[in-house]
């Protein structure tokens, strides 16, 4: 009985010095496969925006800086040289203190920027010519949102009858400037603004047309606020109609009529009959 024990004993000792054996194998494996970490403490440097860098911004030295990454954690497509961005162009908005990937880049071969690399796939950027009354006194900006309002004169009762009415709303303002034309006979420039709008195809022959035919305005909207406007415009009697006093009552109430009294005498009996607001003919 005794030796029996023994021998059980012998052999649990041997199959657990041989697990551990196993286990120290396998973790000397999977340390073995691990990736190396370069750097102080296993870190790399990566090149990430220096400030906020919107869609379309040619990247220079002052966009960027390096900052230390855990080898394991760089993102897939980033840079460790900040020299190798100079030049290139965000195809998206870039928050200060993100990696700059090759994912969130116009590719290389990209040479020009401007405006053609803020336009959203399926949109349109068209310019219109306004003053500093439609710019609000340059409170329009890149990246405002405004409605679209046209006077023009229509044609009711066979005249001519200025009418006001907005027909875009939530329209993105890509880009303004200014420029020089020609005024007046003496020849002399004075100076346009214009204004860049993003515009879907349709909306983009609609400004086209308001700004041929008629007077445009813009109206600066919140950009939080939802789309879904609808107005019936204005006219000239709209705007005269506006605070106007209530009218007067065209005539007093009509007054009572007063009541109509008839005898009625049958045989000896005598009988007085009241109509109240009755007509007696």
């Amino acid at each position: 009985m005794r030796r029996t024990a023994l021998v059980q004993i012998t052999v649990a000792l041997m199959l657990s010095l041989a697990a551990g054996v196993l286990i120290f194998r396998w973790m000397e494996a999977r340390t073995a496969q691990a990736p190396a970490l370069d750097g102080p403490q296993g870190q790399v440097m990566v090149a990430v925006a220096a400030q906020a860098l919107p869609r379309g911004e040619r990247l220079g030295a002052e966009h960027l800086r390096l900052v230390p990454f855990l080898a394991q954690s760089v993102p897939q497509g980033a840079f460790h040289d900040a020299a190798a961005l100079a030049g290139r162009m965000t195809a998206t908005d870039i928050g200060p203190g993100e990696p700059v990937t090759e994912a969130r880049l116009l590719g290389a071969e990209t040479a020009a920027g401007g405006v053609s690399t803020l336009i959203a796939p399926g949109m349109r950027a068209v310019a219109v010519k306004g003053n500093m009354v439609m710019g609000l006194s340059g409170f329009v900006r890149p990246g405002n949102r405004v409605d679209v309002l046209v006077t023009v004169d229509i044609q009711r009762e066979g005249r001519d009858v200025p009418f006001t009415k907005t027909v875009l709303e939530n329209i993105k303002v890509l880009a303004t400037g200014a420029d020089l034309e020609v005024s007046g006979g003496d020849g002399e420039l004075a100076p346009v603004d214009i204004y860049t709008l993003e515009l879907s195809p349709a909306e983009s022959e609609k400004l086209a047309f308001a700004a041929t035919k008629g007077t445009l305005n813009f109206a600066l909207r919140n950009p939080d606020e939802g789309t879904g406007l609808t107005t019936p415009g204005v006219q000239a009697s709209d705007i005269l109609d506006s605070l106007r006093a209530p009218a007067r009552a065209s005539a007093a109430a009509p007054r009572p009529r007063p009541a109509a009294e008839v005898e009625l005498i049958t045989g000896s009996s005598r009988q007085v009959l009241r109509f109240a607001n009755a007509q007696v003919n």
